[in-house]
């Protein structure tokens, strides 16, 4: 096997992931815009902040999660806040900090975007797979993840 090139098998399992990790996104955010106004990065910020404690989180926490850059954070978070659906507030705790803060409006906008989300997913992945094909995609996904970043990324509470 040369080092700089993929074996067959690599190539043939590096290929399905690459165009899944390309469709997918697509595919959530068509389904989010077209129900609910939301990107699939919107739709996260407000799943976090929703799953959070009294809805707030730190901009520098939500980054993380997100894998995403605070100016990135920000911009969405703004998109947010100009629907009503968030806002941004110096966190009392230290002010060197911004927490984002999920609003009822935010919360409503959440929840009402989760039923159409859930479908697509339960039907393109867990539709597709079987429960143990399942969990070994969560395993493989978790030792991905954790070979990316130590923190291992975003959990559910």
């Amino acid at each position: 096997m040369s080092a700089d090139r993929f074996d067959a098998e690599e190539l043939a399992t590096w290929s399905a992931l690459a165009t899944l990790l390309e469709w997918l996104p697509a595919a959530l955010d068509a389904q989010l815009q077209r129900d609910a106004g939301l990107t699939h990065f919107e739709y996260g910020i407000l799943f976090a902040l929703d799953d959070a404690d009294e809805g707030t989180l730190r901009m520098s926490t939500l980054a993380a999660y997100a894998n995403s850059s605070l100016s990135r954070l920000s911009r969405a978070v703004g998109r947010l806040e100009s629907r009503g659906w968030a806002r941004r507030s110096p966190d009392p705790a230290d002010g060197r900090f911004t927490l984002a803060i999920l609003t009822e409006d935010g919360r409503d906008a959440a929840r009402a975007a989760t039923p159409g989300h859930v479908e697509l997913v339960r039907r393109v992945v867990f539709g597709s797979l079987t429960a143990a094909q399942a969990r070994g995609l969560r395993q493989a996904s978790l030792r991905i993840v954790g070979a990316l970043r130590e923190d291992g990324g975003w959990r559910p509470s």
